[in-house]
C-alpha cells in the first residue's frame, strides 16, 4: 500500500473511490468533497491550500489530504492528517481521520493506512497523535489499538486515544 497526496494522474482512481462512498452512502471520514459542485482540479488545489492553511474556514486547521492506493493503483481510502488541533478536534476528530472504501473493509487496509499516517505525522514533528472514534465503532477502535493507541477518555460519544511517536 502507498499513502500519498493525490495528483492529477489519480483522477480516475479517486473519482471511482468517491463514487463508491456516494453510492453506498458510507461515511468518508478523512476525505472531504462537495458533491454538488465538485471539480477534481479545484479539489486538488483546495487540498494544497488546506495544507498551507490558506482559504480554510475559521474552525478548520491546516491538514494534508492523503489517499491510499494498492499496487495496481486502485484507490483504497482517504486519510486526513491535521497538522494541529483546535478545541473541537481535541474533543472529536483528533489529528487523523481515515476511511476505507466500503468494498475493501475488513481486509486490514485501515490498520496499514493508520500506520502510514503515523509515519507522516512523525515527519511533521507531531510526537503525540490524538485519534478519536465513536463508541459504537469497534472496527476503528481495533485499528487504533493495533497501532499503539492508549485510551484517554470518552467525551460525548467520542473515545479518545493517544499514540506517542518515537
Amino acid at each position: 500500500m502507498q499513502l500519498r497526496r493525490p495528483s492529477s494522474a489519480d483522477k480516475k482512481a479517486v473519482l471511482d473511490l468517491m463514487a463508491e462512498f456516494n453510492q453506498t452512502a458510507a461515511s468518508h471520514d478523512g476525505g472531504f468533497w462537495d458533491n454538488e459542485h465538485f471539480d477534481y482540479d479545484s479539489w486538488l488545489q483546495n487540498n494544497l491550500d488546506s495544507e498551507m492553511g490558506i482559504n480554510i474556514p475559521d474552525h478548520f486547521v491546516p491538514a494534508i489530504q492523503f489517499v491510499a492506493f494498492d499496487a495496481s493503483g486502485r484507490a483504497l481510502g482517504f486519510l486526513n492528517l491535521r497538522l494541529r488541533l483546535n478545541d473541537s478536534l481535541l474533543i472529536e476528530g483528533g489529528h487523523i481521520g481515515y476511511s476505507v472504501r466500503p468494498s475493501e473493509r475488513g481486509k486490514g487496509h485501515a490498520k496499514e493506512m493508520l500506520r502510514l499516517g503515523l509515519t507522516e505525522a512523525k515527519k511533521k514533528n507531531i510526537s503525540s497523535v490524538l485519534l478519536t472514534c465513536d463508541i459504537a465503532n469497534e472496527a476503528s477502535r481495533r485499528v487504533i489499538l493495533a497501532n499503539g493507541g492508549v485510551y484517554d477518555d470518552t467525551r460525548g460519544t467520542a473515545e479518545r486515544y493517544w499514540i506517542e511517536l518515537e
